[in-house]
């Protein structure tokens, strides 16, 4: 056991060292860089201040996307964002040479932009994702976005906090739109294709308990002496800014959260011939083609269901992706969303606010 337990920290540890490489191998082949659409994550971030004044808040983005290479040596990722009334704040990326056929992830804004460029406004705001080159004498652009920013009151109390409000971007479109995926399918070498699901929710993101079932028998739990190993697990990542706190009474808290669900025991071959793992008996996806439904218990309340179809050889690709050059694995499917957890939200914003004014091209939300 104990040595079982060792194995497990190094696997962990070297998940751990491999994760925080920027610079990842991707399914793209494309001549020119693209922004992988499904990565640009865009947060209001919240300045207490505004022009000196620290009983009014303003607000600047803070973003993320990732790059399918190639990136040229001497290229410079920048973004400008634009509000209605003219351009507003320009800022760079950290960036790096990368190959064709991998692709780069970055983050940028927020705090590296000074609080004098920070802004009251609220409503749409577009930006442009742009990659320049003084060697070569380039400028291009890469892509071009819209997104919805609102406001709510700050749940500071009292006559200075008239002024405090706390910004957030509206990302209700991302609510129906799902993804099933294999990672990592190949990580230096070592092939562990484990099993996940990613989704989106609306609220406080804590307290899921994940299911996946296989005509209609729930594989995604395994037991092992009696006790259940390997639990499939979710965690949560808040896309707004959680610095400052809006009233109590505002709906949902005027947060989003991106889940992803690791289900450890189920992968996507089986390549080694083993039947048994540190997380218990393997289910392989490659074995056992048909109709498979992923359930979520949130606050112990159903709360999502996405049904995908496994392909004889374990492929469950539906095109959605590699049609709208994502550059990954990941395939996208319709996510039901069940109960009252979300609040209201915009039933019809993915038709047209999805991917930041990009919508998908083939994907049709669940009525």
């Amino acid at each position: 056991m104990k040595n079982k337990f060792r194995l497990l920290s190094t696997l962990v540890l070297f998940l751990l060292i491999v994760g925080s490489s920027a610079v990842i191998k991707t399914t793209a082949t494309q001549d020119q860089p693209t922004i992988a659409k499904d990565s640009i994550q865009i947060r209001a971030f919240t300045f207490n201040v505004y022009k000196g004044n620290y009983d009014v808040w303003s607000w600047v983005p803070e973003m993320k996307f990732r790059v399918n290479g190639p990136i040229a040596s001497g290229s410079q990722l920048y973004v400008q964002y634009t509000l209605p009334t003219g351009p507003w704040v320009k800022f760079d990326c950290d960036t790096n040479n990368t190959e064709k056929g991998y692709w780069w992830k970055t983050e940028c804004g927020g705090r590296q932009i000074p609080e004098a460029q920070g802004s009251l406004f609220a409503g749409p705001v577009s930006f442009t994702i742009k990659m320049r080159n003084e060697l070569q004498g380039t400028d291009s652009t890469l892509f071009t976005g819209k997104m919805k920013v609102g406001k709510h009151r700050s749940n500071e109390h009292g006559p200075k906090a008239v002024n405090k409000f706390v910004y957030y971007v509206d990302h209700d479109w991302n609510l129906p739109i799902g993804y099933v995926y294999l990672t990592p399918a190949d990580v230096h070498g070592w092939k562990m294709p484990d099993f996940h699901v990613a989704f989106w929710v609306r609220g406080d993101a804590y307290k899921f308990d994940p299911h996946l079932f296989y005509q209609g028998k729930e594989v995604g739990k395994k037991f092992l002496d009696g006790m259940e190993v390997g639990r499939a697990g979710c965690e949560a990542e808040v896309e707004n800014n959680t610095t400052h706190y809006v009233e109590e009474t505002v709906p949902q808290k005027a947060k989003w959260a991106r889940v992803e669900c690791d289900f450890p025991n189920i992968k996507g071959s089986n390549t080694t011939g083993e039947t048994n793992s540190l997380f218990g008996e393997i289910f392989t996806l490659a074995a056992n083609p048909g109709e498979y439904e992923f359930k979520l218990l949130w606050n112990n309340k159903l709360a999502r269901s996405i049904k995908f179809t496994v392909q004889p050889g374990g492929k469950f690709d539906n095109g959605i992706a590699t049609s709208n050059q994502l550059g990954s694995d990941r395939v996208i499917v319709p996510v039901q969303i069940i109960g009252d957890q979300d609040g209201t939200w915009n039933k019809t914003s993915w038709q047209s606010e999805a991917f930041y004014g990009n919508p998908l091209k083939g994907f049709t939300a669940l009525p």
